[in-house]
């Protein structure tokens, strides 16, 4: 997800929140993605499943979710032979508009 308007986003959060409370809502957004990314990923013998993985960047103020079975990507967009089973897509689609929410709450 890209952010437009970060400088200010930041500035306006130094004023009115404590930057403690935004790392948690990042940490919060990317668990939640990540135990969704894994709800929607095909099942066979669970590898995918448990390779989907959270990683804090940026002291907190980043969440990364990826999926790295080597097989994530065929699997995610389908290959010539078979049709994709989305997992991350939709738990991204699904995560941002509630992280959109949680980070407008901390502006007020």
């Amino acid at each position: 997800m890209k952010l437009k308007g970060a400088d200010q986003l930041i500035g306006k959060l130094k004023r009115n929140a404590n930057l403690g409370d935004v790392k948690n809502v990042v940490k919060m957004n990317g668990s939640e993605m990540q135990r969704s990314a894994q709800r929607y990923a095909p099942v066979d013998t669970g590898n995918l499943k448990r390779n989907i993985k959270y990683n804090s960047q940026d002291d907190g103020f980043t969440a990364q979710v990826a999926s790295e079975a080597e097989y994530a990507a065929y699997q995610e967009y389908g290959t010539r032979y078979q049709s994709g089973k989305p997992h991350v897509r939709p738990a991204y689609h699904e995560q941002k508009s509630k992280f959109v929410t949680d980070m407008k709450r901390l502006m007020k």
